[in-house]
């Protein structure tokens, strides 16, 4: 997958561009309208959620570190969705942004190299999936515990 998406003459077309991004830097913000998925190059990035408490405070947890090879922003591709979460530069980082539409197009062109790409995110995805579920019922089980709702099941 990385060497179709790697591939000079996507930026050649327009449909991705390089970027780069400086510590502590927000990439996405959770909630903007942005279409781009992005394909980490170098530098290390977080995801995060915003979370807002009982008592009206908000945090932002941590969702996810991702490095090197790894992508971010893939829902774009399938849904006109607002950003789920937030992405911050974690060290001096540099990105390829694929605009999401156009990629698409360009699959529908080229469909052998967007069956291989898809493939590859589904299978990301389906993994993020399976860690959000393990970490759901665990918060879930907490929340039981925490409020004593445990002992009455």
């Amino acid at each position: 997958m990385l060497k179709i998406l790697r591939d000079r003459a996507l930026v050649t077309a327009g449909i991705a561009k390089r970027s780069a991004h400086v510590v502590n830097e927000a990439i996405v913000s959770e909630g903007m309208d942005d279409r781009r998925i992005y394909l980490i190059e170098k530098g290390r990035v977080r995801v995060s959620g915003r979370v807002e408490l009982a008592d009206g405070r908000h945090i932002q947890p941590g969702l996810c570190d991702l490095g090197p090879g790894q992508v971010f922003g893939e829902l774009s591709l399938f849904d006109s969705g607002s950003r789920s979460a937030s992405v911050t530069a974690l060290d001096d980082v540099e990105l390829l942004a694929f605009d999401a539409l156009a990629l698409a197009a360009y699959f529908d062109q080229y469909p052998e190299k967007g069956f291989v790409v898809l493939k590859h995110l589904l299978q990301i995805l389906s993994t993020r999936l399976r860690q959000t579920d393990r970490r759901w019922e665990q918060l879930f089980a907490w929340g039981l515990k925490e409020h004593g709702i445990d002992q009455h099941l």
